[in-house]
């Protein structure tokens, strides 16, 4: 047993923030599921960085070229099989999690975020090409993708909500999802086979402190205001769902949404570098990790439970934060349009790699 296997013990699920192509095909994936891996996600950056910045994909982007296939859709061929090929790995622990686990997320293009009917239709697009059972559709939580959140969760399709920042992020997006969930129950439709979870960026916080806090704030703050503000979220995810609204779907079958802590990579090099999965360890969660961190915590992380263990040292965070004039909602909002804008721009590059390399090949 390995310390991945001892989170998930404390009712926590450890997923893998990578994909490759490489990862998938020399075992390496297979390698950390049985060390407990039990889910992957993804997002345009990721790609990004597999496809535009390594040589993995030429042979197989020359070959789609010379198919008369466009940037576009070489890379939906691209995307599509990593993501088919890692959710055949993962598919062994979604079938012994009976469907609450063992999930692949890919995300809709982020140009699509202000239309939630193109949102829809891309999610199910991806959804039927991908043609998998553990695949989130992976959507983010703008005033349109709520309206797509709760549409997808009607159609029995898997949602990952993503940049999320505050407690309100965590409110609209539990109404998206129960909404989905009731108006999936009112069509007479089963609502057990649906799963999402609500993915909290984490060390974002953090770095933007440190972007405008004194040196005394910092001196008093480093480290800790992410953390405390996930678990003031997380504590809000757990009175959502003891709430009755849950109780009467959860009587058909229905799961929580879980929270999915993103993000969670140490930035700062004086900080730990498993500092944001020591301190929100807890049940009915994800932790999403690149390479490094998973690495890292098995090699000396404690999965012990600690996302609603320090209630009052999270509240004195949070004051502190207040009597230094850092607003920490306000912190949160701009990072989810910079974030919008990270994942659109790194989407636009890869799109711009792909034709130049198809351009070279038609030439």
């Amino acid at each position: 047993m390995t310390k991945l296997h001892e989170l998930h013990e404390q009712g926590q699920s450890p997923w893998l923030d990578y994909i490759r192509k490489d990862l998938i095909e020399d075992g390496g994936l297979k390698r950390w599921v049985d060390d407990g891996v039990r889910g992957v996600t993804s997002n345009p950056t990721l790609f990004e960085q597999a496809i535009a910045k390594s040589d993995l994909y030429n042979d197989h982007i020359a070959e789609l070229a010379k198919q008369g296939k466009t940037a576009i859709e070489i890379y939906d061929v691209l995307a599509i099989g990593d993501i088919q090929r890692a959710a055949d790995v993962l598919r062994p622990v979604f079938d012994s999690a009976h469907g609450a686990d063992g999930f692949v997320s890919l995300e809709v293009p982020p140009a699509l975020c202000d239309d939630h009917q193109q949102t829809i239709a891309e999610g199910r697009r991806l959804s039927h090409l991908v043609s998998r059972p553990n695949l989130m559709i992976k959507v983010p939580a703008t005033p349109e993708g709520l309206k797509a959140i709760r549409q997808l969760i009607s159609e029995g399709i898997h949602v990952n909500v993503t940049l999320m920042f505050t407690v309100q992020d965590m409110k609209d997006v539990a109404d998206a999802y129960l909404s989905g969930l009731e108006d999936r129950a009112a069509a007479g439709k089963p609502v057990d086979d649906v799963a999402s979870v609500a993915s909290l960026f984490v060390s974002r916080v953090d770095a933007a402190v440190e972007g405008v806090a004194s040196e005394a704030a910092l001196k008093e703050l480093q480290g800790k205001v992410a953390i405390a503000n996930v678990r003031e979220i997380y504590r809000v995810f757990q009175h959502l769902y003891a709430e009755p609204r849950f109780a009467a779907l959860k009587a058909k079958g229905a799961r929580v949404q879980r929270p999915l802590f993103a993000s969670t990579g140490t930035k700062n090099p004086q900080l730990s570098d498993v500092l944001y999965v020591d301190t929100l360890i807890g049940p009915d969660s994800v932790n999403t990790m690149p390479p490094q961190t998973l690495s890292a915590f098995l090699d000396h992380g404690t999965a012990r439970r600690t996302v609603d263990q320090h209630a009052a040292d999270d509240a004195d965070v949070l004051a502190s934060c207040a009597r230094h004039g850092i607003d920490v909602q306000k912190i949160g909002m701009e990072l989810k349009q910079k974030g919008l804008k990270s994942f659109a721009d790194s989407f636009d590059s890869l799109m711009k790699t792909i034709e130049d390399q198809r351009s070279k090949v038609l030439a």
